[in-house]
């Protein structure tokens, strides 16, 4: 899978709300009521992830979960990143008792 060029990274992002391109990666914050919440967004991310054998890097700040993908072996963002961007999204979307807030902060 080759890496995206700048203008495909565009029309990616166009069709994630929230994503972004940083660096070379794509990026996105999600914010949730609580640490447990938190917690409990990314264990569900794990199926899936290992379902595709693509794993995004993951940092949670209290009740934040920072979530990049990239493609270490291209170098940046294929659309194996794009898959896994909008899978984190159906997850966040399918959990009951999870919202995502407008404000990350």
């Amino acid at each position: 899978m080759s890496r995206l060029t700048a203008e495909e990274c565009a029309r990616v992002v166009a069709d994630l709300p929230g994503w972004s391109i940083e660096g070379d990666a794509l990026q996105k914050t999600f914010a949730f009521e609580d640490f447990p919440e938190a917690v409990l967004f990314v264990s569900a991310l794990v199926p899936g992830a290992e379902a595709s054998d693509h794993h995004p890097d993951l940092a949670i700040h209290y009740r934040r979960v920072v979530v990049r993908y990239s493609t270490h072996s291209e170098g940046g963002v294929t659309m194996k990143d794009a898959e896994g961007a909008q899978m984190a999204d159906e997850v966040a979307a399918a959990l009951p008792h999870l919202r995502e807030f407008g404000d990350p902060s």
